[in-house]
């Protein structure tokens, strides 16, 4: 079994096995013709649930065969131009290759004594960051597992920071397009769901910075700790950007710590176009950005950034076994004092080997060309009489719904839409997401894939209609 081992005494085994790994997985790349093939958890779990764990194949050229049939054929892959679902973006080459090399070294973020230049590379590009968002010279910061992390530990951040040590008086106050994990946040926190009071947002899906101000007002009449104000930078609905510098006055004259969840709109930082629609975000007290998002990484790649590293200390424990109180002292760089993780991977390298490749023009030129793709998809959506569109983007994703012409039931129209979606899906042809707005359903573009174009959104949008007057063909035939 030691055969097994990545060492010196198998490397040349190491580079057989991924090399024929790597071999497969550009074959499926170049062979794939959509982002899906529809099969259906009825049909994949027979497949996984005959595989016996218990009885190894002992070869690894046995088992890339094997998991051709429980993944590989079967995977949805966002690589295609016609998967336009969740906010999952194809990967850029530079990144893959920092992903197998971190994975192969397999350095913990935890202390310098188990990652050495990793714990480096790491806390420059945390700086990297925070000078592109302008957060000033004691900003500081780590890589988390995703945004829901960042969140909960910004607003961690934030409830401590508040100095109450009644928890009942504490409030957060996000809009109604917030990300779900802002109540999860406060839930895990000890505040509860009551705790977060939902701004309503405009017609363009921004919270309404004149509501924000009279609940902040209600909040410091009823005696209440106005905690945190969360801004979204990039909803994960609609795309929609909060007003920042209006969201930042209000949070220093209540005195509210200031956290803007740009998980999606973290990309505007590389941008070579649009940068300016991040203007404000330097006032923030706390920043999340999804690299994996927008930045076009491999999950996971993701950091929680602090105007006042000080800050950070809420979440610093020491163990003499690992980060004992002296290496403060010895001024030794363990990043465990600043995260919520212990082991946690070098997801840093990734976006290192990305920059170093192609630099963060390069990064930019592409979310700058999906975000084109959602504006020429808008006014694709808005000329097209089969369909209502319900924002005019400011990144890239785009809401609409089927209406057709001679179905005036909503409730009618919410199913056709939904079983258009799962048609699709079933299908193979492409991946839509779906929302509800308003109560009712509707379909959802996310655009991260600079490959799609303007003729794929009208072939998939042909596509929705046709599954969509096929229900309603066959719900009039059966009436």
């Amino acid at each position: 079994m030691r055969s097994h081992l990545l060492n010196d005494t198998t490397a040349e085994s190491y580079r057989r096995s991924v090399t024929e790994g790597v071999e497969r997985v550009a074959r499926k790349l170049a062979t794939t013709r959509g982002p899906f093939t529809g099969v259906t958890p009825a049909e994949l779990a027979p497949v996984i649930d005959a595989v016996d764990l218990d009885k190894p194949l002992g070869d690894a050229s046995a088992a890339l065969d094997e998991l051709e049939d429980v993944y590989l054929r079967d995977a949805v892959y966002f690589h295609h131009p016609r998967y336009l679902g969740h906010l999952n973006c194809p990967v850029v080459i530079p990144a893959v290759l920092g992903e197998a090399v971190l994975s192969a070294v397999n350095s913990s973020l935890d202390t310098w004594d188990q990652s050495a230049g990793g714990t480096l590379i790491e806390r420059k590009l945390i700086d990297w960051t925070t000078a592109r968002i302008g957060l000033g010279p004691l900003a500081d910061g780590i890589f988390t597992s995703g945004g829901t992390q960042s969140n909960l530990q910004a607003l961690l951040l934030a409830r401590e920071e508040a100095g109450t040590a009644d928890l009942s008086k504490l409030r957060i106050f996000s809009s109604e397009c917030s990300h779900f994990s802002v109540q999860k946040s406060a839930t895990l926190l000890g505040l509860g769901r009551e705790s977060v009071i939902s701004i309503p947002v405009d017609r363009n899906k921004r919270m309404q910075s004149v509501v924000l101000a009279a609940e902040l007002e209600t909040c410091r009449a009823e005696g209440l700790v106005p905690m945190a104000i969360v801004a979204t930078a990039g909803t994960t609905d609609f795309g929609s950007i909060d007003p920042l510098p209006e969201i930042a006055a209000l949070a220093e004259e209540y005195g509210a710590w200031m956290h803007v969840d740009a998980a999606y709109g973290c990309g505007l930082l590389a941008s070579l176009k649009r940068r300016h629609l991040l203007d404000g975000i330097e006032h923030a007290d706390s920043v999340t950005v999804d690299y994996h998002k927008s930045f076009f990484q491999p999950v996971s790649s993701s950091a929680v950034l602090v105007r006042d590293r000080a800050a950070l200390r809420h979440a610093t424990y020491h163990a003499d076994y690992l980060n004992p109180r002296r290496t403060i002292a010895e001024q030794i760089p363990n990043q465990v004092d600043k995260s919520l993780q212990t082991t946690r991977r070098f997801d840093a390298l990734k976006l290192w080997m990305t920059l170093r490749v192609m630099g963060a023009d390069g990064v930019g030129e592409l979310f700058d060309e999906v975000c084109d793709l959602a504006a020429a998809g808008h006014d694709l959506l808005a000329a097209d009489p089969r369909y209502d569109v319900v924002v005019e983007p400011q990144l890239s994703t785009l809401v609409y719904r089927y209406v057709p012409e001679a179905v005036t039931s909503p409730a009618e129209i919410d199913r056709a839409n939904l079983y258009a979606r799962k048609a699709l899906f079933a299908s193979g042809e492409a991946v839509v997401a779906g929302t509800k707005v308003d109560g009712r359903q509707y379909l959802k573009f996310t655009l991260l894939n600079p490959e799609t174009t303007v003729s794929d959104i009208a072939a998939v949008l042909d596509l929705i209609a046709g599954h969509a007057e096929q229900y309603l063909g066959e719900n009039l035939v059966h009436a």
